[in-house]
């Protein structure tokens, strides 16, 4: 049974093609109300795997429930319930953008929000679709998904070819939705978006989930900078243990890179004359490099 507050639960899920383990055993659930990222490079298995949430592709193994419900057994009922974003946007070429929304609208009802959408994205909505340009393409697609204002949000790289402005206004609408208690599930590659904006990620690599952790907490785990300045030169091999590197040497200084526990090379540092130090937690970017290497 799906745990209260959970509006999506993933167990196990595979999805093959050919020896292509595009997706190999995942399992993640994702809270009501939250912004969780889902982040991994071009061919990780992300898109794989939200369009088997989505039933555009049938899993190979595994479950997935979104609301309570089975994502492929239930499929026209979630879909009423879902605003998706495909990762490359599909449009009727020969209609125009407000041909689309009215569209949307008669499959659904009439949206409170689709002017303010328009507005805010600046988009133009009487050419035709195949005249426009890929970001003019994905600002339409992300209309078409947020006018219904609906109870979960599947943005397959929301963001992609936007400028950083309309980046920050799509950051914006997605807080507001969440804010008002809409669930949203985001893949991206762009992990400078993901620190703004989630609050929890996943990590995928090669089809495997190797984290799922808060944003906050990934950030700080297991990687620091240490910068350590000293009365006098300390001995370079004084600071060679498990799990440190040492980045810099100076004078009267050093640098090291710490992954793990940082308490042990405290300890070592404390043993000379120290007058001054300073430590950081790596970026997360770094912190997501070393997931990969």
């Amino acid at each position: 049974m799906p745990k209260p507050g959970n509006v999506i639960e993933i167990k196990k899920l595979k999805k093959f093609f050919g020896d292509v383990k595009a997706v190999d055993g995942i399992s993640f659930d994702v809270e009501r109300g939250e912004i969780f990222g889902f982040l991994g490079p071009n061919g990780a298995g992300k898109t794989t795997a939200i369009r088997c949430m989505m039933d555009l592709l049938r899993p190979d193994a595994g479950q997935i429930t979104i609301f309570g419900l089975d994502a492929r057994a239930d499929a026209p009922q979630l879909k009423k319930k879902i605003g998706y974003l495909a990762g490359e946007v599909s449009l009727y070429g020969n209609w125009t953008g407000q041909e689309h929304i009215r569209f949307v609208e008669k499959m659904s009802k009439p949206s409170k929000i689709v002017r303010q959408l328009v507005k805010d994205l600046s988009f133009d909505v009487r050419p035709k679709t195949k005249n426009l340009s890929s970001g003019n393409k994905q600002k339409l697609g992300l209309i078409l998904a947020l006018m219904k204002q609906p109870e979960l949000l599947i943005l397959d790289e929301p963001t992609l070819g936007l400028d950083p402005l309309l980046q920050n206004k799509i950051y914006e609408i997605l807080e507001k939705s969440a804010s008002d208690g809409t669930t949203v599930f985001m893949s991206s590659h762009n992990l400078a978006e993901i620190e703004r904006i989630c609050k929890r990620v996943g990590i995928i690599k090669n089809g495997k989930l190797i984290s799922v952790d808060s944003v906050r907490q990934l950030k700080r785990k297991k990687i620091y900078n240490i910068f350590a300045w000293f009365a006098k030169k300390a001995p370079k091999d004084g600071f060679e243990m498990a799990g440190v590197e040492i980045i810099k040497e100076s004078q009267d200084g050093v640098v090291l890179r710490v992954k793990g526990d940082i308490n042990p090379i405290l300890e070592r540092i404390k043993q000379y004359d120290l007058r001054d130090i300073e430590i950081t937690h790596e970026s997360l970017e770094q912190v997501f490099l070393e997931f990969y290497r």
